[in-house]
């Protein structure tokens, strides 16, 4: 139902990829060929989304969002701007053999702007990564971590807020 999906006449959205309805898909943003966008999504300015890529209903992905292949991320998912997702462990630009590695990022998880997310990881539902952290290992359900690299700081509940006096 690409009818009901607001596509800006700057995006470039491949033919190969599905839509939600409600999903609507901003200036200069690039979608890639098989990729499956849920229903009531906001894809910012300037976002690319890689080949492959799954993500589910009612996520916001801020400006300047770059989702590689080897990228889930489930339902009401926020991604701050400048959010920078990696797929390769052993990046080296003459290496024509390399793997992905997945990283899955979990219902209700908030990531904040200009935080890095190494590859292979799985954040939490409903877990909080602070702006400008540097996530290189899982982040369990409920917890926030920050610094670099991420370390977890205190558990949230569903809506973000601090549940008790733990500090780490």
């Amino acid at each position: 139902t690409m009818d009901k999906v607001y596509i800006d006449k700057t995006a470039h959205v491949d033919s190969r990829s599905q839509i939600g309805e409600g999903t609507r898909v901003w200036i200069n943003a690039q979608v890639r060929e098989n990729v499956v966008i849920g229903k009531n999504c906001s894809i910012s300015k300037d976002v690319y989304i890689d080949k492959n890529v799954s993500i589910g209903d009612n996520c916001k992905i801020q400006n300047g969002v770059s989702i590689y292949d080897g990228v889930t991320i489930e339902s009401d998912v926020f991604i701050g701007p400048n959010v920078t997702f990696t797929n390769d462990k052993l990046p080296r630009a003459f290496n024509t053999d390399w793997k992905i590695s997945k990283t899955k990022i979990c219902n209700g998880a908030s990531v904040g702007a200009n935080s890095t997310l190494v590859c292979g990881i799985v954040i939490g539902e409903y877990a909080m990564v602070a702006a400008g952290s540097v996530v290189t290992k899982d982040v369990e359900p409920y917890s926030l971590v920050m610094g670099n690299p991420a370390r977890h700081r205190y558990f949230v509940d569903k809506d973000g807020r601090r549940v008790n006096n733990e500090e780490k």
